[in-house]
């Protein structure tokens, strides 16, 4: 046993170090090598004979070595950065106990925690006697969404299928791709998944919508599902909930909103207004893992009709597994897709716990405050151009060069150009989108670490890399 002892406690004095490296301003983003150039420098070897356990040390720093800095204050590449120590306690802890979600026997603690925050978490939507679950991944919630609306619609599809019910879902052309995978899986067929227009500002169009549905009508199709968003990938977009409430309430339909990446705005007394008429929705999706800087996955479905999980998800293992005793009415896995099921409800609660609801509060407008900062940055710098309003925490911009203008074709070739030459530099990692047919860089705050000096160093390299793109291609 102090062998193990050991080598965890130098495994984690490597990772602190790891984690201690983030935040110092020499450390690159990425060690960036070709995949064929990493293959080489690594032993991926799997033996006959194992090795000691000491020998898995190297391995580890290596791993680090090469992995992406993700808790970097110069990575803005994805809805999600920085690192959480209350999310890695709990990970350890996870890890350590190694237990499973399916029944409250097994997992006592972990059960009444998950409840306990599927509770807070449908009071910031709004919803009154709701349930939830924690899944997967935003794409998960938004399958186990989008089958619950099948259900709603057409319950006898668990247990005959769809037979001749062409069902048709309605999502914008800015929502999730999940929602063509849920389509493909729940025997909707992708091609029953209508993209709904969207305006200039990333929104669905509620008229688009309404006569999407009609069209379907008009086909003799079972319209039964709408798929909002709350925080495009792209634009970070927030769909008017208010008013496709009002439509599918017409038509009867299912209302889901994907706010995995902007759920967490609802903790903000200044900017939930975003959210408004989150409560007017069948169900929710919310991602820990983003906003809230748990590590992942740590995603949940919130659903408002109470039962109605347990009615679509449902099946089998009442011979072995669900027993009828004191305790039944917490197994939560009655209501899960899956049977093994990891506990992912201590690290959002443990997070939780540490920053309190007034932290997060502070975390979110201190966010929307560095989205402001980096705004007029933008606006005031000759090279640079806003392609589109920031309206939640996505900056979409370009480079622009001043002496010899370039036509569209060699803007985009640019901006590609300064994007990867930070990336392979380990200088700053951030995205490029395709937005109204030209590339842009896509700017995602989401680290709680972020000061306004972080964003001077990003423009900075960033107007560099420009400087020396274009000197290159001149």
């Amino acid at each position: 046993m102090k062998h193990k002892e050991t080598t965890l406690t130098k495994t984690l004095a490597i990772i602190l170090n790891y984690l201690d490296g983030n935040l110092e301003p020499d450390s690159n983003v990425v060690n960036y090598q070709t995949a064929n150039d990493l293959k080489e420098k690594l032993d991926l070897t799997l033996p006959d004979e194992g090795v000691a356990l000491e020998a898995l040390i190297p391995i580890v720093e290596s791993y680090l070595n090469y992995s992406v800095r993700t808790g970097s204050t110069q990575f803005f590449n994805l809805l999600f950065s920085g690192s959480s120590i209350p999310g890695i306690i709990a990970e350890m802890v996870t890890s350590a106990t190694n237990t499973t979600m399916h029944t409250y026997d097994v997992a006592p603690v972990a059960t009444l925690m998950e409840i306990e925050l599927i509770k807070k978490l449908t009071s910031l939507v709004g919803f009154k006697e709701a349930e939830g679950l924690m899944v997967t991944g935003g794409s998960n919630a938004n399958l186990i969404g989008m089958l619950c609306g099948r259900h709603q619609v057409l319950p006898e599809a668990k247990l005959q299928g769809l037979g001749n019910n062409q069902l048709v879902a309605f999502v914008s052309d800015q929502a999730h791709y999940s929602y063509l995978k849920a389509a493909n899986l729940l025997g909707i067929g992708i091609k029953n998944l209508v993209k709904v227009k969207s305006g200039v500002d990333g929104k669905m169009i509620p008229a688009a919508l309404e006569a999407a549905i009609q069209q379907s009508l008009s086909e003799e199709k079972t319209p039964f599902f709408v798929g909002a968003t709350a925080g495009t990938t792209v634009l970070g977009a927030f769909d008017p909930l208010p008013t496709l409430a009002e439509i599918t309430r017409k038509y009867g339909l299912w209302l889901h909103v994907d706010a995995a990446w902007g759920g967490p705005v609802l903790f903000s007394e200044k900017h939930q207004h975003l959210l408004a008429g989150s409560e007017l929705v069948d169900s929710f999706t919310w991602d820990g893992h983003k906003l809230m800087g748990v590590p992942l996955i740590c995603s949940a479905i919130l659903v408002k009709q109470k039962g109605l999980l347990s009615e679509a998800c449902s099946g089998g293992g009442t011979d072995y597994l669900f027993h009828d005793d004191e305790n039944d009415l917490y197994n939560l896995g009655t209501k899960s897709l899956q049977c093994g099921r990891r506990v992912d409800a201590l690290k959002l609660w443990l997070c939780w716990k540490y920053y309190g609801k007034k932290g997060y509060d502070q975390l979110v407008n201190h966010l929307f405050d560095l989205a402001n900062y980096a705004t007029e940055y933008i606006r005031r710098c000759d090279n640079l151009e806003l392609i589109a309003e920031p309206q939640f925490l996505n900056i979409c911009f370009r480079y622009i060069p001043k002496d010899e203008p370039l036509d569209a074709t060699g803007l985009d070739q640019l901006n590609l150009d300064i994007r990867n030459r930070l990336f392979h530099s380990g200088t700053a990692f951030v995205n490029y989108a395709h937005y109204q047919g030209l590339v842009m860089i896509r700017l995602i705050l989401a680290n709680p670490e972020l000061q306004k000096t972080d964003l001077e160093t990003f423009f900075h390299n960033l107007l560099n890399a420009g400087k020396l793109v274009e000197s290159v291609k001149g």
